[in-house]
């Protein structure tokens, strides 16, 4: 490693995720965990239109495009400009999540049938105020969702585990048939880094899902961004 190199760093460069992502073209280590989750969940299908929040530096653009094919659609938002991608089914816009902006434009274009949110906060260290700013993005992520998604439609967001992340399942079953919680393997062994999938919108039918074990299985993988493929908490 050079001198002057940070840990994380050092450590990205030996991680197999970020080399996979290199040698497969994609934009970020990210990337397969969405692949890992969509593999296994089949959230975005052939067709759909996708919202991905915080969507530079575009990794999750790429997976979803490529599930969504030539008959679908992805938009991304993300507070700061993402390189074009070649992707004809991908548009990318500038806006704050948690600004009526990106609300207004996410409905222009709506609806959609999946809203992703792999946001994060720019970390300070401090693992409390770190959950409660992670909680904030997927709040804000979450009121979007419930403006743009179809019914039937699918909301998975990034999430610090903690007393916060129970507070967001309550609040996603109120109006999802099913909530649940994943890890995926690209994820870190030691971040408190959580996905947090809730399928089957429906607008006022509150459901009451009982809480599971966190899924993470083991084995090679197959196949944001508010701070870009940043270190996890």
């Amino acid at each position: 490693m050079g001198k002057g190199k940070s840990p994380w760093i050092q450590s990205r460069s030996k991680d197999q995720y970020h080399k996979m992502a290199k040698r497969e073209g994609y934009r970020s280590r990210a990337a397969y965990k969405l692949l890992e989750i969509n593999s296994r969940e089949g959230i975005i299908k052939a067709g759909d239109r996708v919202l991905d929040i915080g969507a530079a530096p575009g990794g999750w653009l790429q997976v979803a495009s490529r599930f969504v094919g030539e008959g679908g659609y992805v938009l991304g938002i993300d507070l700061k400009e993402i390189d074009p991608l070649p992707l004809k089914n991908v548009e990318t816009i500038v806006a704050d999540v948690e600004s009526d902006g990106a609300m207004a434009e996410a409905s222009r274009r709506g609806p959609f049938d999946v809203v992703l949110c792999d946001a994060s906060p720019k970390l300070s260290g401090v693992r409390e105020l770190d959950r409660a700013r992670q909680l904030g993005l997927s709040m804000a992520s979450l009121r979007i969702a419930k403006a743009v998604l179809k019914r039937g439609g699918h909301f998975l967001t990034k999430a610090f585990e903690g007393p916060e992340a129970d507070e967001l399942r309550a609040e996603l079953r109120k109006c999802f048939s099913e909530v649940k919680t994943i890890k995926p393997r690209a994820s870190r062994s030691e971040s408190a880094e959580v996905f947090i999938l809730a399928k089957g919108f429906a607008r006022g039918v509150p459901r009451a899902e009982p809480g599971g074990e966190v899924a993470r299985p083991s084995g090679p993988a197959s196949a944001h961004a508010f701070m870009a493929e940043g270190p996890e908490q």
